[in-house]
Parts: structure tokens; C-alpha cells; sequence
């Protein structure tokens, strides 16, 4: 029977386990965007894990959707990713770099003066984010030109070559949670008629199309995606009677791309569409199950059982660094501190313990 804790090859890359850690925003980058000598210390400390999954690193200076959020567009920002994965390759590990445009989550003030949140169309969500100023409203974003959809797909393509550069074994793609890619997947927020919006076919072009570019720049076997199917966060709206519809036929498009894994985050009772994808992806099938608070020991069936190929833990491995020991041992474990979650110091960061 496979476990949790045999290794397996992720399209070339082999992983020591199948526990991966799950993408985790954390707003402490430094200044211009880069990443820090904390943020080495910080993944070097995870580095058990078959496969880290960075924070959401914005692709161009408008894909930025909160303060202190971590870029790969600069030469200074990928100088400042060698040592975070040079630290990571030291101690072991492995590291996909997430690249996460936000769209029109966010607001101006944390843009460069003159630029606003773009998005496939003018259609604010409903909510708030904070800034240095306090929580902001989201705004009403630009709708991207035809010719600027085809330059965001560039850009992606180009940070991915960046985090390549950066010494990363691979990158994500952000394409969950109500940031662009889902945007683009969403008749809420996608009101487009063109050939990006309109039909589900067109709607998830723009995935399609992101995935096809950065596979053709960094190579198929060094991208993955994250979906996560039926999500309302950040003021999503997916009719129900067309998600599989949609969702089938994206996985269909992305799997003749022979990407390096397929990682869905489950959001409510949507097992049975989770399996649906699974068995309609031809690689490895990465799992951040839906629980009732961290994704915790338990989760761990979802391997043995075939549910997934690789289990992604997020808030228990923020709070336990080397969270693959204490799952075997099946504890004790850290309790994750939600105060210290985003920005700040090394306190909820770097100064959980190890056993």
C-alpha cells in the first residue's frame, strides 16, 4: 500500500514524500518585493516537506493584490529568491514557486501611482482589503484589452522564467481563490463576449493559454496549477449546474499539456467532482482537502486510499516546521497563531519549534 510517506516522482522531480505545503500568503516581503533572509529561513525550516509551495509571488507590478507580497518581474527580485532556494536545495528540499496575479483583488494605493487593478472585466467584488492606510474597498477594476490579456499571459510566462532563474524546481499557477486566472473561469466576474469570455469554452482559455505559454518557457514537467472549483472566496460566483462542465473540460485541456501535477483545494462537499478531475488528469493529482480547521493526520488516508497522489497541509505546517516527523509520530503539534499570520516579524514565522 503507498503512504504519505513514500516518495514519488512528480514528472521528473522526485519528491522524498507526498506531504506538500500548501501556499500560504504571509505579507512579509522587503523592500522593492523581494524576498528576505528571513523568508529563507522560514522555507529552509519546512524543508521535510516532499514539495513547498511558495506564497503567492505576483508576476508583474500590477498582479499585486496585498502589501508586502513578494515579486519575480525584477533582477533584484530573483537575486533575492537564490538564497531562499538555495537554502531549501541545502536542507533537501524542493520548491515550486506559486505565481499569483490578483486581479482585481487589491486596491490603487498599493499600486505604483498611475496604475489601477485590472481584471476581464469592470466588475468590482464586493469587499475589503488592508493597506497602510486601513481597509480599502475594492475598487472597480480596468477591464484588460484583448492585446493586454495576451501581454498578462507573457508576463506569467516571463516570471516563470524568472523563478527558474531563481534556482526553483518548478512554479504554480495561481489559478484558485478569486485571483485572476479564477476571475477569468467565473461568469461573475468574466462578462467578456470575446474569445475569453461568454461560453465556458471561452472562459477557460485564459488558464488554458497561461499554462500552454509558461509550459513552452520553463517546460511541461516543470508547471503545475491550482484550481479550486465552486469557491465563492473573495466574492466568486460559479453556478453549480455548470461546474463540472466547465471544470472537466479545463482539466481535459490542461492535461494534454502533461503539466507536472493538477492541485485542487476543495472547498464544501465537492469530493465527488474532485474525484471527477482526478481521474480526467493524466499526472500526478495534488490534494488540499476540505476539513474542519487544519488539515490535519487523518488527511493522510486520502494517499493510501488513492484519493490523491500528494496531500497539501496549509496552517498546520505554517505552525509545525517539520510537520512530515510530527505526522508520522502522529504528534504533538503547534497551535497556528491566526494574530501573526500576515506581516510582521519572526513571531509566528520563523519561531515555531521542532520537536
Amino acid at each position: 500500500m503507498t503512504t504519505a510517506f513514500d516518495s514519488i516522482d512528480l514528472a521528473g522531480t522526485r519528491l522524498a514524500n507526498r506531504i506538500a505545503m500548501a501556499p500560504m500568503t504571509r505579507s512579509r516581503a522587503g523592500e522593492g518585493a523581494t524576498a528576505t533572509d528571513l523568508t529563507a529561513e522560514y522555507y529552509a525550516q519546512r524543508a521535510s516537506a516532499g514539495l513547498i509551495i511558495t506564497e503567492g509571488i505576483q508576476p508583474s507590478v500590477v498582479g499585486q493584490g496585498y502589501p508586502d507580497t513578494p515579486g519575480l518581474h525584477s533582477a533584484e527580485q530573483i537575486e533575492s529568491w537564490r538564497k531562499v532556494t538555495a537554502a531549501v536545495h541545502a536542507a533537501g528540499g524542493t520548491i515550486f514557486a506559486q505565481l499569483m496575479h490578483a486581479g482585481r483583488i487589491g486596491h490603487p494605493v498599493l499600486l505604483p501611482e498611475g496604475l489601477v487593478n485590472v481584471a476581464p472585466s469592470a466588475v468590482a467584488a464586493e469587499g475589503q482589503v488592508y493597506t497602510a492606510e486601513g481597509p480599502k474597498d475594492y475598487v472597480t477594476p480596468r477591464e484588460l484589452t484583448g492585446e493586454e490579456v495576451r501581454a498578462t499571459i507573457a508576463d506569467f510566462a516571463a516570471a516563470a522564467r524568472n523563478a527558474i532563474d531563481a534556482g526553483f524546481d518548478g512554479v504554480e499557477l495561481h489559478g484558485a481563490n478569486g485571483y485572476l486566472i479564477h476571475q477569468f473561469l467565473a461568469p461573475g466576474s468574466n462578462r467578456r463576449t470575446d474569445e475569453w469570455g461568454g461560453t465556458p469554452e471561452n472562459r477557460i482559455r485564459f488558464a488554458v493559454e497561461t499554462a500552454r505559454a509558461v509550459a513552452a518557457e520553463i517546460g511541461a514537467a516543470r508547471t503545475g496549477i491550482r484550481l479550486s472549483p465552486g469557491n465563492p472566496f473573495n466574492d466568486i460566483s460559479e453556478p453549480e449546474a455548470e461546474l463540472e462542465a466547465t471544470y472537466t473540460s479545463l482539466v481535459k485541456e490542461l492535461s494534454a499539456l502533461d503539466l507536472a501535477y493538477l492541485h485542487v483545494m476543495e472547498v464544501g462537499p465537492i469530493r465527488e467532482l474532485v474525484t471527477v478531475l482526478r481521474d480526467g488528469f493524466n499526472g500526478p493529482f495534488i490534494l488540499n482537502p476540505s476539513t474542519e480547521g487544519p488539515t490535519g493526520h487523518d488527511a493522510l488516508a486520502l494517499v493510501e486510499d488513492g484519493t490523491a497522489d500528494v496531500v497539501a497541509f496549509g496552517a498546520l505546517f505554517l505552525a509545525n516546521p517539520d510537520l512530515p516527523a510530527r505526522l508520522k509520530a502522529e504528534g504533538p503539534y503547534n497551535t497556528p497563531d491566526p494574530t501573526t499570520f500576515y506581516g510582521g516579524t519572526e513571531k509566528g514565522y520563523t519561531d515555531y519549534p521542532a520537536l
